[in-house]
């Protein structure tokens, strides 16, 4: 059993492994060669200014009077430079989207998780490629960049503790950006040194504003802090444009670009595809740029125009990476090698020769990534299995550059321009080829081991759990030799076949893996024949009936991943199990209160998962209701069978402590932030005190069932309100409420069936008696109970959010235990909010096991692993999860420790 378990967590690490490989791999490759503009740059100097999480809307929209709130910006807009929206890409992060605007390539979501203060890879950058950089912010993304080759990036940033949601002023984040800037400027006019190196060409200034982003997760996006923000950042950007103008005597020769690395939600965060995320201003003026364009009329898909009162002058969206070759072409260095971005030529206030020449640049420096992934590619697949991309053939490339090359020495400039674009957007075509190149013979080997081990378990459980076998040992046969040997022979051949492509380590873990266990699948041969002959006796209308409702049931679980609403059907249905059973005679106040919970429970799904405004009032209710229910368990606990007062109440008495401390907490630290005094020390002590009890007053707790799951519900929801902004902070509550309700319905189940030696739930103790106990069989009813459990899993996973979007989870969950920036522990601490309600059915379903007779392990009397080995393992994770239990011959459940655990 410890080596099923051990291979078993193995296999699903390789599963969860191949996500990465086989979807989230760097795009970079290396070895191109630079391609340098032929023709002098129209700036000297690039100014780079991103506003940290602001919104297009937030910028552009005026209000009633017409009036902006960013007026040195729209002024621009309107006089000075041209505009539009930058569109991002998913993950909307700061550390992939500040890599789009200077590196002009979208990292793989794996770079997330993988630091922002390191790069997780080597790449190259605008700010690589220029002669100096001085930057100025925070030093997440400061030191993104800093470590080029070469001394010549110079990076000033604050300490990272400024980064405090909970801070009275955060929008000093920005406003020391402003101030460090002007001294860096005054200062150079006494430095001789440092003055010849400001009037360099080639020279970029990065200025990152973090106070946006900082006030929009503290405060949401439609706050005054944010807006208020927003006017403190346009008057800085004005300072400093006057300031550089007149440093460098109005000598007309500076760019500037101003833009924001993603947006945010109405309910302050960021991380998917949303469009208040996606879509970013991009604002540009100076030497190289074109000035306003007048236009009659726009057609977009958005209704933006009108709304900011912008309709009248013209509007050109880009791709966040295109800004990029944009920068690069202002101030003439070389595109960055590992930039996808598509040179906006409509941006440039140039000679139509220059733009022919930058975007022929442009197109073979993404032709270059082409043929180095094309090259690699090559060289580790076999000749006769290599498919090369068709529609960029060697002789397609010469051909598109041949003519493009003709077209620019003709005149034909626009043609050129036309033809380069179509160069590109054909190499672009085949890099995500040539990326994805191994994708299908990946999947394919890691499907087939997820269904051979799915396979493989299933077998198992039929082979010990179930009376299928007729007449067939269940001991482990020794396999046929001849079985034996041509699964090894299909592992040397696939081994030989990974050797000779130089194939990664990973490649040889995900195509190696069915062979055993498939081989262990056909050892089970018997088991299968008795399965199908089983299937085939069984009544047909039965069979089919059966079935129908196996994939009705799994197409409502594949259905409730992209329409959460799919769940409220399911437990609708649900609400009617008892009208189809015996139930509802039997006992009608048991089945009357799994209706009333179905249907409760059913609201959650169909609430809004992202968008939801704290309610702290929903958060003390919840509370409240967890301290009702604890009075209930008092009187239970007040005195023994022998007259004394339990030595457990004082345990009760302290979980009850602990839902008070967390009701305070939520509210004096809701208060606290409200008045932007931050997180009180206090606070964030017994956060982090109840959050770590929580893992072991459980342990502590009685060992009878319902006061067992009572102690972890009530330590569990000390946390989760801890963590909760609003409604979710009731779902744990009515989600356990059901669970307790099933493991009753359950047992009257059961009880129809006939099965003995069952007892009501508020009798049943636990034991760490290790003795064998006749188990029944699985039957029908189990695989009910096991859709129930995954249904149930599914319901806690996405009952109230969506785990596979991070903004779907409001920042200030975690602002009883900090304020202060930090990814990981901030991360850590939502996660653990996401399994709270999964653990809850967990625990559940093991105690439905227990109740039902059925061992979640496998059953001692059928086991292969017999004798004494595995009586120590059994009795050991006994005392590890507390869930062993033994059953007398006379049927009354073992209450006593045994005398060798005393």
């Amino acid at each position: 059993m410890l080596l099923f378990f051990i291979v078993g967590l193995l296999v699903h690490f390789v599963f969860f492994a191949s996500i990465f490989d086989i979807y989230f791999t760097s795009p970079l490759v290396h070895g191109m060669a630079p391609q340098f503009p032929p023709l002098p740059a129209p700036a000297r100097r690039l100014v780079l200014i991103v506003a940290d999480g602001l919104r297009a809307d937030a910028l552009y929209k005026v209000d009633e009077n017409r009036n902006s709130r960013a007026p040195f910006i729209r002024n621009i807009i309107m006089h000075e430079g041209s505009w539009g929206i930058s569109h991002t890409h998913v993950p909307t992060e700061s550390r992939p989207g500040h890599v789009a605007l200077i590196a002009g390539f979208y990292e793989d979501v794996s770079a997330v998780a993988k630091g922002w203060k390191e790069n997780p890879v080597e790449f190259d950058s605008l700010i690589n490629e220029s002669k100096y950089t001085w930057s100025w912010g925070s030093p997440d993304i400061l030191n993104m960049f800093a470590k080029s080759v070469g001394n010549h990036v110079f990076a000033y940033s604050y300490d990272a503790n400024n980064e405090d949601f909970g801070a009275q002023d955060v929008t000093k984040l920005d406003t020391w950006v402003f101030d460090r800037v002007k001294d860096f400027f005054h200062a150079a006019r006494n430095n001789q040194s440092l003055f010849s190196k400001l009037n360099e060409e080639k020279i970029v200034f990065f200025l990152h504003l973090l106070g946006i982003d900082t006030n929009g997760h503290a405060h949401r996006p439609t706050s005054r802090e944010y807006e208020d923000n927003i006017k403190i950042v346009d008057n800085g950007i004005k300072e400093i444009v006057a300031l550089i103008k007149e440093f460098y005597g109005n000598d007309e020769k500076t760019a500037f670009v101003f833009t924001s690395d993603h947006g945010m939600t109405d309910w302050g965060s960021h991380g998917a595809g949303h469009p208040s995320e996606t879509y970013t201003p991009f604002v540009t003026w100076g030497a190289g740029i074109k000035y306003p364009q007048k236009v009659p009329a726009q057609q977009f898909n958005d209704a933006y125009l009108k709304e900011w009162k912008l309709e009248y002058w013209k509007r050109q969206d880009i791709n966040q990476a295109d800004i990029a070759p944009l920068m690069a072409s202002l101030i003439g260095v070389p595109f960055p090698l590992n930039s996808v971005g598509i040179l906006p030529v409509d941006y440039l206030n140039n000679t139509d020769v220059f733009k022919a020449e930058s975007m022929f640049t442009n197109a073979k420096q993404i032709l270059e990534q082409f043929k180095v992934k094309m090259t690699q590619k090559k060289e580790v697949t076999l000749p006769f299995l290599f498919t090369p991309f068709k529609l960029l053939s060697d002789s397609k490339q010469l051909d598109l550059l041949r003519k493009a090359r003709s077209y620019i020495r003709q005149g034909k400039y626009d043609e050129a321009v036309f033809l380069c674009k179509e160069l590109i957007h054909l190499s672009l075509k085949g890099l995500s080829y040539y990326h994805t190149y191994d994708r299908f013979f990946l999947g394919i080997n890691v499907l087939l081991s997820f269904v051979g081990w799915a396979s493989y378990t299933s077998l198992l459980i039929i082979k010990f759990h179930s009376s299928l076998s007729r007449g067939v040992s269940k001991e482990v046969k020794k396999p046929s030799h001849l079985l034996l040997c041509s699964f090894v022979a299909i592992g040397i051949l696939m081994a030989f076949f990974l050797l000779i492509q130089a194939c990664p380590w990973t490649y040889y873990v995900y195509c190696l893996l069915p062979v055993p266990i498939w081989y262990a699948v056909l050892r089970e041969y018997h088991v299968i024949q008795d399965l199908v002959a089983s299937l085939l006796a069984f009544p047909p209308s039965h069979f089919v009936g059966y079935l129908l409702a196996c994939a009705l049931g799994i197409e409502v679980l594949v259905l409730s991943f992209f329409y959460r609403y799919m769940l409220t059907a399911g437990l609708i249905i649900f609400a009617g199990w008892p009208f189809i059973t015996q139930l509802w005679t039997r006992a009608k106040s048991i089945s009357l209160s799994w209706i009333f919970f179905c249907l409760l429970l059913a609201v959650f799904p169909m609430m809004p998962v992202v968008g939801r405004k704290p309610d702290i009032f929903l958060v003390m209710g919840a509370g409240l209701l967890v301290l009702l229910l604890s009075l209930f368990v008092v009187p239970s606990l007040i005195k023994r069978k022998d007259g004394f007062v339990s030595d457990k109440l004082f345990l009760h008495l302290l979980q009850m402590l602990g839902t008070v401390l967390s009701m305070y907490i939520v509210y004096s630290t809701h208060n606290n932030l409200l008045k932007k005094q931050g997180l009180p020390l206090f606070n964030q002590i017994v956060s982090w005190i109840i959050l770590g009890s929580s893992f072991v007053v459980p342990l502590l707790s009685p060992r009878s069932l319902s006061e067992r799951l009572f102690s972890i519900l009530v330590s569990s929801m000390s946390t989760y309100l801890l963590l909760s902004t609003g409604y979710e902070a009731l779902f744990p509550l009515v989600l356990s409420c059901l669970m307790f309700i099933w493991m009753h319905m359950e047992q009257e189940i059961l009880q129809l069936s006939g099965v003995p030696c069952v007892q009501k739930v508020t009798s049943i103790h636990f034991s760490y008696n290790a003795d064998t106990t006749p188990f029944r069989q699985l039957c029908l009813e189990d695989i009910r109970r096991a859709f129930f459990l995954v249904f149930f899993l599914v319901t806690a996973f996405f009952g109230t959010g969506n785990i596979a979007s991070i903004n779907s989870f409001d920042l200030a969950s975690v602002y009883c235990f900090l304020t202060v920036f930090s990814p990981f522990v901030m991360g850590a601490l939502m996660l653990w909010k996401i399994f709270i309600p999964f653990v809850l059915v967990m625990c559940a379903f093991e105690a439905i096991q227990l109740t039902t007779q059925l061992s979640s392990k496998s059953p001692l009397s059928h086991s292969p692993f017999k004798g004494k080995a595995y009586h120590g393992f059994s009795k050991k994770m006994g005392l590890m999860f507390g869930t062993s239990y033994s059953c007398k011959e006379n049927h009354v459940w073992d209450s006593e420790p045994t005398d060798d655990l005393e």
